[in-house]
């Protein structure tokens, strides 16, 4: 019986022995492997940062840069524009369809557009227009006009466009009183040059009505392209009273 279990039990130890190489090599296998991926990975990253740095020499190569701009060649003004392709009618066509009726009276030899405000005036129902003088100077002692509490107007302005076309045009009108600012801006639109002046009138409001809202307000009042040039900046001030002063009456 003894003699059994000693067989037994040497058997097992050969086992456990057996077992325990077999899981020693395959660790030193596994740990390989996690060695070879990581030297891989490493030589994948620096495969990596020496193509990124490839690119960036070659960006910083003279070689591959152009040795001079592109010559778009001299700018030409609307006119000059107008008449480069008169006899193509294809081109002719595309230009009257882009641009739209251009009064060729109302082109000049210049490049850039030129807006000229020509009236601006106040609309209030009931009442006559209140029209705001061009050119402006500010008067900060004195109000440029009016309003009473409450009342309803609306904005109305012309303005003609001359040489060329006027991209992104817009109206902003920033209002403060007390520390508080509030400012409206309209896109009007692009417009072409025209003898005739465009009219165009916004959207009607409501003034401030209460004992707050009476009093002095300052403002600024701008017509200003997309490319940032203004045509008309006017600060001014004017006053909201209970009722309407007796000389517009």
């Amino acid at each position: 019986m003894s003699a059994a279990v000693g067989i037994f039990s040497a058997s097992k130890q050969d086992g456990l022995k057996k077992n325990e190489r077999n899981n020693n090599e395959e660790a030193r296998e596994e740990k390989k492997k996690n060695n070879n991926k990581f030297v891989d990975d490493n030589e994948a990253k620096n495969n990596n940062v020496d193509d990124e740095n490839e690119v960036d020499e070659e960006d910083d190569d003279p070689k591959l840069k152009p040795e001079k701009e592109l010559d778009l060649g001299p700018p030409l003004s609307l006119k000059e524009q107008l008449e480069k392709d008169k006899d193509d009618e294809s081109l002719r066509r595309w230009k009257e369809q882009l641009l739209g009726s251009v009064d060729m009276s109302a082109l000049g030899e210049m490049e850039a557009a030129e807006v000229k405000i020509e009236r601006l005036s106040i609309v209030c129902r009931g009442r006559p227009d209140i029209v705001l003088p061009i050119p402006f100077v500010s008067n900060p002692k004195s109000s440029l006009f009016i309003l009473k509490e409450g009342s309803r107007y609306r904005l109305k302005f012309s303005f003609t466009v001359s040489h060329n076309v006027v991209s992104g045009l817009n109206y902003t009108n920033t209002v403060w009183k007390s520390g508080v600012r509030e400012k409206t801006k309209v896109m009007l639109g692009t417009f072409s040059p025209r003898k005739d002046p465009y009219t165009y009138e916004l959207e009607e409001e409501t003034t401030p009505s209460g004992l707050f809202a009476r009093g002095s307000y300052s403002a600024t009042t701008k017509f200003v392209d997309d490319d940032g040039k203004a045509y008309l900046d006017m600060n001014y001030h004017f006053e909201i009273k209970k009722n309407w002063p007796s000389n517009n009456s």
